[in-house]
């Protein structure tokens, strides 16, 4: 019996060894997206004034610490938010999304914006606990999902990357996330 139980233990371990825990929040080891296992990459907390907002999770065929390669590869990928704060408007998501187009991609923004805006228009307040997962398709096209339903899509390479700046631009929303997503912390 107690090698039983020492065998259920270190499989256990074994079992949980890659597993991720962020602010008391299981992080998924791998995502599918299409019929893709993406790995973990990195994941982190996107902070604001000392606030916990959300956690921040990536997912690549394979991990890099390249910005440019997690950005322009033309590969399947997500990125998983879980919300940690109270409440965040959906005014306050869309102008950081404005922000974000804005700082990191000044020279296409008018051809994003009319796409942009049909972005924001999928999001509503969200709450503590609610998780937004954003699939980058390998046909050009983003999924966004609200608590595990799609609620649209975008089409376009450029507003994929235009989107992953926003995280891991040389003007992110947040730095320490971006490293932290980048597996670099």
């Amino acid at each position: 019996m107690k090698i039983l139980w020492m065998v259920g233990l270190i499989l256990g371990l074994v079992t949980n060894a890659h597993a991720v825990e962020v602010e008391d929040v299981q992080v998924a080891d791998t995502a599918n997206v299409g019929e893709q296992t993406l790995v973990l990459n990195g994941a982190g907390v996107r902070t604001k004034f000392f606030f916990d907002i959300y956690i921040g999770a990536l997912y690549l065929p394979s991990k890099t610490q390249s910005a440019e390669t997690a950005i322009n590869s033309k590969t399947n990928k997500r990125v998983w938010m879980y919300f940690l704060y109270d409440e965040v408007s959906k005014d306050k998501l869309t102008h950081g999304w404005t922000k974000g187009f804005e700082k990191n991609s000044k020279t296409n923004f008018a051809q994003l914006q009319a796409r942009l805006n049909q972005f924001n228009s999928f999001f509503h307040d969200m709450q503590k606990g609610d998780s937004v997962t954003y699939d980058f398709n390998t046909d050009g096209t983003t999924t966004v999902m609200i608590n595990d339903k799609q609620v649209g899509s975008i089409a376009g390479e450029d507003f994929q990357q235009a989107l992953l700046a926003v995280w891991l631009g040389k003007k992110p929303a947040d730095g320490d996330l971006k490293e932290a997503m980048l597996g670099e912390d």
